[in-house]
């Protein structure tokens, strides 16, 4: 008889066989195989943890979400599947999940015909005994039809009570003549790495899904809105979990589950919940008054880098704080007195160090908290409380007329390696800037001079210089070149619509 190891090198066979002559070595005597088998006896169960009290507790409180769509609205969501036939493995199943749970699915071949609906897939839970559902925004944004989903497999028609998309929060609710088993709010911030977390969800359209893991990360910002604070988890969720709640090893929901990084679709072990310190004030307001009062501070922020710590007079080493870009009018801040060029260096009492350190606090807090910063202003440390107000609701206005640009470079319009023409309207609406918005664009840009080595680019749109606005293209030149003898010089621009400062190199000192 001879043996054969597919795939094995020598060595590998080595320790295959012996591993085997381990399994098979006779012991020395009868007596003692029995000595050693009343010991441990092999019917004797070991004692592992289990999660299964606490699944069998929180399992009826989930939900699934089944999200009636336009079929143009299939490919622009996370959560959205064909229904198609024939296309991937995963476009049968859902076809045939569709099918069991008569629910409406697009034609084989995937390809939706005039009319026809999409079907958007996710999860929630139930958080108040009434009927209300908790589930992410982007599972029903732009549904015509949702049906909450029981894990009896019973199917609801629900209505949608609010939805909150700067948190990609929505709250459904279904009719109840009895109370619905509802789940409660844990304490998020008392969540610390390492904490075991457990997910339920309806991933791929498998209801009743259990996972569990740890909490990798906290303060996640992942560029998802303005108020982003996720909690990282490993516990796997895929498409379809969206919306479902993480809890904690009490059964209460620390977090909901939004998004997960993953290069081919599936669970890769990070995934991102938002937690119930945002989420609970959120709901309360989604399910009181239909829309979320977040709280407003009025700025932008950018953080401080080496790149101009120097033009801040500030240690290029390690500079620390978020300097202030731009102050909205008749903002909280601008009502606080804070200012353009300001570093904050604290809020309420914490280090400000990235943007979303303040982003959270005033996203978390109510209206008419107070925020206590603490700021440096041209080196001289200042406290400065402010008032969080109420978001006020934008109404865009016909842009005026602008000024005709110059033809190009001259002398009066040069300075500092590049050169400035006029802000005209069509390139106030190529930078997303304000119809009474003031500043002057970078016409171009010497490749040896300063403005290149500091990264500034023909297209930018300066709106100050060393803090000075900055009117025209003769002005800009000239508060350049009085100022740049003087050191490093801070200048403000809006890049494609994003606001941030930039240092340029004083007068004959290039950096390479």
């Amino acid at each position: 008889m001879s043996l054969c190891f597919k795939g094995f090198s020598s060595r590998h066979l080595g320790l295959l066989l012996a591993t085997a002559s381990l399994l098979v070595t006779v012991p020395a005597s009868a007596d003692s195989a029995s000595d050693a088998a009343k010991k441990a006896p092999l019917s004797t169960p070991i004692a592992l943890p289990t999660l299964s009290p606490l699944v069998k507790k929180v399992m009826p409180s989930v939900v699934n979400i089944v999200a009636e769509i336009p079929a143009e609205s299939v490919s622009e969501s996370g959560e959205t599947t064909t229904g198609g036939q024939g296309q991937t493995p995963f476009d049968d199943f859902m076809r045939r999940y569709f099918e069991q749970h008569g629910l409406p699915a697009l034609p084989p071949g995937g390809k939706p015909a005039a009319g026809a609906k999409g079907m958007s897939l996710g999860s929630g839970f139930i958080i108040d005994p009434a009927g209300y559902v908790v589930t992410n925004n982007h599972v029903i944004t732009t549904a015509t039809k949702i049906t909450v989903v029981f894990q009896d497999n019973s199917k609801h028609p629900a209505t949608v009570v609010g939805v909150d998309p700067k948190t990609d929060l929505a709250v459904l609710k279904i009719a109840t003549k009895t109370k619905l088993p509802a789940l409660q709010w844990g304490d998020s911030d008392k969540v610390e790495v390492g904490d075991w977390v457990m997910t339920v969800g309806n991933p791929f359209g498998l209801g009743g899904t259990v996972t569990t893991g740890i909490v990798s990360a906290l303060g996640r910002d992942i560029q998802h809105g303005p108020f982003d604070d996720f909690l990282q988890i490993d516990a796997p969720i895929n498409r379809g979990s969206s919306g479902g709640p993480t809890f904690d090893t009490s059964g209460r929901v620390v977090g909901i589950n939004t998004a997960i990084y993953s290069p081919s679709g599936g669970s890769v072990g990070i995934g991102f919940a938002i937690p119930s310190s945002i989420g609970r004030l959120v709901v309360k307001h989604l399910q009181e008054e239909g829309h979320a009062n977040h709280g407003y501070l009025g700025v932008t922020v950018q953080v401080v880098g080496p790149e101009i710590a120097g033009a801040l007079h500030m240690d290029p080493v390690n500079p620390q704080g978020l300097i202030i870009v731009d102050i909205a009018n008749d903002s909280p801040a601008a009502e606080a007195g804070l200012q353009p060029g300001d570093v904050i260096k604290t809020a309420n009492g914490k280090p400000a160090l990235e943007t979303h350190d303040v982003s959270r606090l005033v996203g978390a807090a109510r209206i008419g908290d107070k925020l206590a910063l603490t700021v440096d202003r041209d080196g001289t440390a200042m406290k400065i409380n402010v008032t969080i107000g109420k978001a006020p609701r934008t109404d865009p206005n016909a842009a005026p007329e602008g000024v005709a640009a110059t033809d190009g470079p001259t002398q009066a319009n040069t300075a500092g390696g590049m050169w400035f023409t006029a802000l005209s309207s069509e390139l106030r609406d190529e930078a997303n800037l304000a119809p009474s918005a003031t500043g002057v664009v970078i016409g171009g840009v010497d490749d040896d001079g300063p403005a290149a080595s500091a990264g500034l680019m023909a297209g930018d749109v300066v709106l100050s210089i060393a803090r000075l606005p900055v009117g025209s293209p003769a002005d800009a030149a000239r508060k350049l070149q009085l100022v740049a003898a003087t050191g490093d010089v801070l200048i403000l621009i809006n890049r494609h619509g994003t606001l941030q400062f930039m240092a340029l190199p004083a007068a004959g000192a290039a950096k390479p």
